[in-house]
């Protein structure tokens, strides 16, 4: 449990001063939210701790190797398994690659990739209800493509995710996806 404690530590210095986008919402209750889906399905401390941390390396100054040294290779490689490829990509390849890359990897990257894309999806749910169809305007690219997207992401999931805690993962993300998208 101390890990937990730790990762909650190194994530909110992270992430200090980011808000969720197109909101004044600090950017750490994101992670602390996916850990909670993940804690509440079950799953193991290592996948917890690594979605507690599963956007710093992505989108802050910190690196892989300080993950490791804090947390151990298991947590550093769901990280980086989780993460996006090089954010100066464009949009559709960055995507492409994260729908490719779920096709092979392990199941503590899945859970936690799937805890992510359900807490992204309950996010937009309740700014659209806050703001109506601007919520769009807030992302690179528009609700067409970001259904594509997560629907993509959620088939490979379902493919994947058969047993434990994926199922009831799964199971959240069709509610999710069904609420945004119909």
């Amino acid at each position: 449990m101390t890990a937990i404690f730790d990762a909650i530590e190194l994530a909110a210095r992270a992430h200090r001063g980011h808000c969720r986008k197109g909101t004044q919402i600090p950017y750490i209750v994101h992670p602390l939210a996916v850990a909670k889906i993940l804690i509440d399905t079950g799953c193991p401390e290592d996948v917890v701790v690594a979605g507690i941390l599963h956007d710093t390396v992505e989108d802050t100054p910190l690196s892989l190797d300080e993950i490791r040294q804090g947390f151990g290779d298991a947590v550093a490689r769901i990280v980086e398994g989780a993460s996006e490829p090089d954010k100066s990509r464009p949009w559709e390849e960055r995507k492409a690659h994260t729908i490719e890359s779920l096709r092979t990897a392990s199941e503590a990257v899945l859970l936690v990739s799937c805890a992510d894309k359900i807490e992204n999806l309950r996010a937009i749910r309740e700014d659209r209800e806050r703001v109506g169809e601007e919520v769009w305007t807030r992302f690179r690219r528009g609700r067409e493509q970001q259904e594509w997207y997560y629907r993509s992401v959620f088939a490979v999931l379902e493919e994947r995710l058969t047993a434990g805690p994926g199922l009831s993962l799964v199971s959240q993300l069709k509610e999710a996806l069904a609420e945004v998208f119909g």
